[in-house]
């Protein structure tokens, strides 16, 4: 069966934790339209602070994206992997995988926050956006509301 993924990572300092830059930050768009690709092939979309939230998109194999998809009985099971381990927010619990049937699709939205091993630099932080369709989909899916929205966000003050 056909599995349409794209991977969103937006990544910004603390200098986008307030005023004009978070709202450009809390602006950026969460779905992308997919664009024809191979079906081993995840469609990868990079916004970064210092590109001004602007989308860069890039096609990986599907075996480098942080995610684990498992095909049984006519469902596919989703579930994003948690990386690095050292990462803020701590994930004791997490959500039990997303399964979908044909023709459903899943936004899972994970937020990180890092800082340096010696603590030498300035806080920096990440947001992962998994949108994964399981059936053939238009390229405009992930514009649309997700069938499942887990939001695995936590405070990262």
């Amino acid at each position: 069966m056909e599995i349409s993924v794209q991977w969103i990572r937006t990544s910004w300092t603390k200098q986008s934790r307030g005023g004009e830059a978070a709202a450009r930050r809390n602006a950026a768009p969460v779905g992308f339209i997919v664009p024809h690709a191979p079906p081993s092939v995840a469609h990868v979309v990079r916004m970064r602070e210092r590109d001004g939230f602007d989308p860069h998109d890039s096609h990986e194999d599907l075996r480098k994206v942080d995610v684990q998809l498992r095909e049984a009985d006519g469902r596919l099971r989703v579930l994003p992997r948690v990386q690095p381990l050292f990462a803020i927010p701590p994930r004791l619990r997490r959500p039990p995988a997303a399964c979908l049937v044909p023709g459903q699709w899943v936004r899972w939205q994970l937020n990180y926050r890092f800082s340096s091993a010696a603590g030498m630099q300035d806080w920096w932080y990440w947001l992962d956006t998994f949108n994964i369709a399981y059936g053939p989909v238009g390229g405009d899916v992930f514009l649309s509301a997700p069938t499942v929205f887990i939001d695995e966000r936590g405070p990262l003050r």
